[in-house]
């Protein structure tokens, strides 16, 4: 059993929780699921019909996935160049600084054709884990051999119509993972284990997750399931539903390539930031158990995309002034969680580059320092202002005669706020006083003089 001291920091509820989450998540992706395609397409009401288990199991579906997961694991494990450390880092800005545009150009195609490794936070050990950077790469090869599946005859309009089967044969492989994991997990060194996931109670262990970075060889789980095969799946599901849309009317309506277009955005922003995700909560706190497991392989390609799922069933009629509108806000959005974000990794990566040189900070007893200025002195976390205004736009296109297409936005508001939570009390062990000092000078946690 765990220590007494252990059980106070039980998150999600404790074991309880846990044990009733295992259930709830998968039976919410399911209702959407169900409820998207039905006529009523109501959020809060029971589904349709429960469907027999003839209709959710199909061995293809199973392959199809099977697959899936393996073309991207491929993906993953392509050569890279070199390790790129935080000292190579500062040595190159300082050689970049200067550069001539047509430089810098040939430094992101560099970067595009050439993908690098880069080094993850310090562990336990004081050791750093090296972790490929080429989720972009990977995106753009999967659309290269999609679109050319799609010029020999590929079906990609019929996925729509697998969406229950493909839904419930990545949620028996998550469940079956995570299993493989957590008893992995237990014959793990000490020094591999999360922070959390470590109770003692197998069910709550199980949905946390035990190890921090539970790898075989070079090939690290949790950081290949984070970004790749649950994003880039979802905005194929997205495809295939447009294409799908296309075949039906005639032609995908402006609402669809809203959201196709607004998603792609943020899926490709993600993998070309991918590094980014290396010092995010995810990564260096969590353990990979069922709930990232069965988050990134089911919930997000199957329930983020259900605005596009949504459009399918039901049409909504867009006029260019109001698509106008809502682009501009997804502008908006876009700007403050990209500006907020590359600020934070900007000063991570190096306090004294020209970007973030000027802007004020806090001393911490850590020897860290903390922003207070910039788009860090607005809200304690910018980024999650942008991602919500974003989700908004998201939900838009989709009218305002349903609840359902604006799930995402609220439940996005939930998991940023509980993620808020948690950063507030991670912050507040790490940097004791200093947290104070900044809460002080930055009173709102996400919306500014509401929140």
């Amino acid at each position: 059993m765990a220590p007494q001291g252990s059980r106070a920091e039980l998150e999600f509820g404790g074991p309880l929780g846990a044990a009733a989450l295992l259930l709830l998540l998968p039976a919410t992706m399911f209702h959407l699921l169900l409820v998207a395609r039905s006529g009523p397409a109501r959020l809060l009401g029971p589904p349709p019909y429960l469907p027999e288990l003839e209709e959710l199991w199909s061995p293809w579906a199973l392959l199809l996935c099977l697959t899936w997961l393996g073309l991207q694991a491929a993906l993953y494990l392509l050569p890279a160049r070199k390790v790129r450390t935080r000292l190579a880092d500062a040595r190159g800005r300082r050689a970049e600084r200067g550069d001539s545009a047509r430089r810098k150009t040939a430094s992101t195609l560099s970067a595009l054709l050439c993908p690098q490794v880069a080094e993850g936070q310090e562990l336990k050990d004081k050791s750093r884990l090296s972790y490929p950077i080429n989720g972009f790469q990977a995106l753009v090869l999967t659309a290269l051999l999609v679109g050319l599946g799609v010029l020999a005859g590929l079906p990609l309009s019929a996925l729509p119509e697998m969406l229950l089967p493909l839904a419930f044969a990545a949620t028996l492989i998550a469940f079956i993972f995570s299993l493989l994991l957590y008893l992995k997990a237990l014959v793990a060194p000490a020094s591999a284990l999360a922070p959390g996931g470590n109770s003692g109670n197998p069910i709550y262990d199980f949905f946390l997750g035990r190890e921090l970075n539970p790898r075989i060889c070079s090939f690290d789980f949790k950081y290949f399931c984070e970004l790749r095969p649950g994003l880039i799946g979802w905005v194929l599901i997205n495809l295939a539903l447009l294409m799908q849309e296309a075949e039906l009317r005639g032609s995908p309506s402006l609402a669809m390539w809203l959201v196709n277009g607004f998603q792609l955005l943020y899926v490709g922003d993600a993998l070309w930031h991918e590094e980014a995700v290396l010092t995010t909560m995810d990564i260096i706190h969590d353990g990979f158990g069922f709930m990232l497991a069965f988050g990134d392989l089911a919930w997000v390609p199957f329930t983020y995309s259900l605005q596009a799922q949504f459009l399918l069933y039901h049409p909504e009629p867009l006029g260019l002034p109001l698509a106008s509108v809502i682009c501009l806000i997804n502008a908006v959005g876009y700007y403050i969680f990209r500006g907020a974000n590359s600020q934070k990794n900007a000063f991570r990566k190096n306090p004294s580059d020209p970007r973030v040189a000027d802007l004020e900070t806090i001393s911490t007893a850590t020897g860290r320092r903390l922003l207070v200025s910039g788009w860090w002195g607005m809200v304690r976390h910018p980024n999650y202002l942008g991602d919500l205004i974003m989700a908004l736009a998201w939900s838009l296109p989709c009218g305002v005669s349903h609840l359902l297409p604006y799930f995402y936005l609220l439940y996005f508001t939930a998991l940023l706020v509980h993620r808020e939570a948690r950063d507030e009390q991670q912050c507040l062990r790490k940097y004791g006083l200093a947290w104070h000092a900044y809460c002080r000078r930055v009173p709102y946690r996400i919306v500014p003089y509401i929140y």
